[in-house]
């Protein structure tokens, strides 16, 4: 039954009341949605300056062969109507006022120019990339990362009762607005029966909420919103993002649902195809890490089409997509995955899957190897190999029912030759396994036959069908035709998911002569030997460090990127640089080093930007040499020798890379050596890594001199030398407790 409230004082109670809650609802409501046109406004303005710069690029003379009339264009272009994006919302009247256009030619240009923008709306995925340079620095950019991070503070707040605020706003509006006159006695007594009556109604409406303790609920729940702060300013805001970058991603997605070209993050799958995959479940309770996007994607590709290449671009993250389609399978009951790899990666895949996952890794390969095969079999988990240790794994059938839930084979363009041992090895285990992914960097467009090759193994149904002379339709073309085994994207596809630097750890085993050197120099206690030990002893290389540079080499090029590899030691240099040329990179410059006089770095620099990346293009450079003065964006994949005594010498270096004027994702690789010095610096100074980061982006100082935020001292030096020496046994103090002889 609904409350009587008397006319005059009760009822205006009562309305005020509910005005003022209703005020501070809308209120809410209102901040939620100035944030979210905020970004909308922000991106929608970004796609069409990025429109205009298209046409900008479309001479008016081209305009003529949009229509079978002649037209006067010659008249427009000395009016100053140089390009189509001159000509973007001038009408028709006003072009016919200038001299030598007629109406027909002003009406066809305005025709031509609309419909030429259209189609190039059509064409330009919305996208807006937060991280251009180290962080943004435009108006727009700021604007979009500030929103967001006031967004990701009130949605949670706000979203489980946005409708009841919405409809508490317009029912207490309409029913105030309707028993205003009940307000006021004398009001009331001078209106019409039917009006009071309606405004009696009202109040009554009002109370019953109030009465029923809803006016109370809705009251506290507008207390705790009144609690979301959300000025944070830009710095905490970048920081947010900087901490979970996937978060703001899924944030803007929602507001702009096609702030990523969908084409281009699903690899320019067909429609049908495209959903079948976006349907595919993914369960990611056995992930420790977050995915981005297009990584979803990937991961969903490789289940749902059960046999496939993923041939993304190197920094995309191939491998985390492999262990979150494992971690799926394994969340639903599965127990044996296998991974096969180069040796240069073994470490680096089994420390990758324990990063990403929960799932149990063993290591078949060593001395342990048939150890490790056998607990894999009886425990389950992941398998980790090598090509040359697969004789290690026993027979398929040996394996526990259901047998083999997935093979994941990485730099699978080594397996290309079907005459190989190791093509036939993979080939018998992908017999025996309804899921194989085969990852590649490769751009196996360029290489058709190294790709038929790869179909055989995962799809050989599929050969006879693919059209002939299919390298020479241009990529976007091969993707299409390969579309159900081959998935591949590029960084510029989904440029505003990546980070703009993405520092990647490759972690590599000691050979047997290395480790002997390595762990003389801990005996000695000499830190520089120790370091340089675990790349290089006597000019020869002493671990897998060097096989790796030149697999990553070897991406950079099919990939079209520069490379530099920097070193501390001039002695890794001297290496690592007749190494690269033996392999066949086209282009080895350096070593850039201190006694290098300036003008002469700067021309090792120009020659790198002039060499071409398809033929290998590398610059070779002491650490601190190569990352002080010099402006290396020319190239976009960094190679890190050893881990350095100061994270500020790493992060400048870096910088020269990653930063105004580079127009891809920087990405570098740290090369560590397991079981070594490598491993203690690298946990002691990523400790130090934000705080020094934080002060080099931020003092002009600091970018001029490294040693300005050097936080290294003698001490970190003798506590690494201390602790290689307990674990080794090695040293004068574990030389005295020794027994005799």
């Amino acid at each position: 039954m609904t409350p009587d409230v008397d006319p005059g004082r009760a009822a205006r109670a009562e309305v005020d009341r509910h005005r003022a809650l209703a005020a501070r609802a809308q209120a809410v409501l209102d901040r939620v949605r100035a944030l979210e046109d905020a970004v909308t406004g922000t991106v929608t303005q970004d796609r069409e300056a990025r429109v205009r710069a298209e046409l900008a690029c479309v001479e008016v003379g081209a305009l003529a062969g949009t229509t079978d009339r002649p037209l006067r264009l010659g008249a427009l272009v000395e009016a100053g109507y140089r390009t189509a994006a001159d000509l973007v919302g001038v009408d028709a009247t006003a072009l016919a006022q200038v001299p030598g256009v007629g109406p027909g030619t002003a009406r066809a240009v305005t025709a031509a120019v609309l419909q030429l923008a259209d189609a190039v709306r059509a064409a330009t995925p919305v996208r807006l990339r937060l991280d251009a340079d180290d962080r943004p620095d435009t108006e727009a950019s700021t604007r979009v990362v500030t929103a967001l991070h006031a967004l990701l503070r009130w949605w949670p707040q706000v979203d489980p009762h946005r409708d009841r605020l919405a409809v508490y706003v317009r029912a207490a509006t309409a029913h105030a607005r309707t028993a205003a006159p009940a307000t006021s006695r004398v009001r009331y007594a001078l209106s019409l029966p039917r009006t009071r009556d309606r405004a009696r109604r009202a109040v009554g409406a009002l109370a019953a909420w109030t009465t029923s303790g809803e006016t109370a609920a809705l009251a506290s729940l507008l207390d705790d919103l009144a609690g979301v702060h959300d000025e944070a300013g830009f710095d905490a805001a970048w920081s947010d993002v900087e901490r979970r970058p996937a978060t703001y991603t899924t944030a803007l997605h929602r507001l702009v649902p096609g702030a990523l070209d969908l084409a281009v993050e699903r690899g320019l799958l067909a429609g049908e195809l495209a959903d079948q995959v976006v349907a595919h479940p993914l369960d990611t309770r056995l992930m420790r890490s977050t995915l981005r996007g297009y990584q979803e994607f990937g991961a969903r590709f490789l289940l749902c089409q059960g046999r496939a290449v993923l041939g993304d671009e190197m920094g995309l993250g191939k491998t985390v997509q492999a262990v979150a389609a494992m971690a799926h399978l394994a969340a639903g009951g599965e127990r044996h995955l296998l991974v096969v790899c180069p040796a240069s990666v073994l470490v680096s895949w089994a420390r990758e899957v324990t990063t990403h996952s929960t799932l149990t890794v063993h290591r078949v390969h060593g001395d342990a190897a048939a150890d490790a095969a056998a607990r894999w079999v009886v425990d389950g988990g992941v398998a980790v190999t090598t090509f040359g240790s697969m004789h290690h794994l026993p027979d398929p059938q040996v394996l526990p029912r259901p047998g083999l839930a997935m093979l994941v084979v990485d730099e699978a363009h080594l397996v290309r030759n079907p005459r190989a041992r190791r093509s036939r090895a993979v080939a018998g285990w992908a017999r025996a396994t309804p899921r194989v992914a085969l990852l590649t960097g490769t751009p196996l467009q360029r290489h058709v036959d190294d790709f038929v090759a790869l179909v055989e193994l995962v799809a050989p149904d599929l050969v006879p069908g693919l059209p002939r002379h299919l390298g020479l339709a241009g990529a976007d073309a091969f993707r299409r035709a390969v579309a159900p085994v081959y998935l591949r994207r590029n960084q510029r596809d989904v440029l505003l998911e990546l980070p703009a630097l993405e520092v990647v750890d490759e972690w590599e085993e000691l050979t047997a002569s290395g480790a002997r050197a390595y762990a003389d120099a801990v005996a000695e206690g000499q830190l520089v030997r120790m370091r340089r030990a675990t790349t290089v002893v006597d000019g020869r290389p002493s671990s897998g460090k060097v096989g790796r540079l030149l697999e990553i080499v070897d991406d950079a090029r099919e990939n079209g990127r520069r490379v530099v590899v920097l070193s501390y030691f001039r002695g890794v240099l001297d290496v690592v640089a007749p190494v690269l040329r033996a392999h066949g990179v086209a282009h080895v410059g350096g070593p850039l080093t201190g006694d290098v006089p300036p003008g002469e770095r700067q021309d090792m620099v120009d020659r790198l930007a002039a060499a071409d990346p398809h033929d290998g293009a590398v610059l070779v450079a002491q650490v601190e040499a190569g990352g002080v003065g010099l402006n290396l964006q020319c190239a976009s994949v960094a190679v890190l020798c050893e881990p350095q005594l100061s994270p500020a010498v790493e992060a400048q270096a870096f910088a020269r890379l990653h930063r105004m004027g580079q127009l891809r994702a920087v990405r570098a690789h740290r090369l560590l050596a397991e079981g070594t010095v490598d491993e203690r610096l690298h946990a002691a100074l990523a400790e130090r890594a934000r705080e020094v980061d934080a002060y080099v982006r931020d003092s002009v100082l600091a970018q001029s001199s490294v040693r300005a935020v050097d936080v290294t001292d003698a001490a970190l030096a003798r506590e690494v030398v201390a602790w290689e020496q307990a674990r080794l046994g090695r040293g004068p103090v574990w030389d005295e407790l020794a027994p005799p002889g």
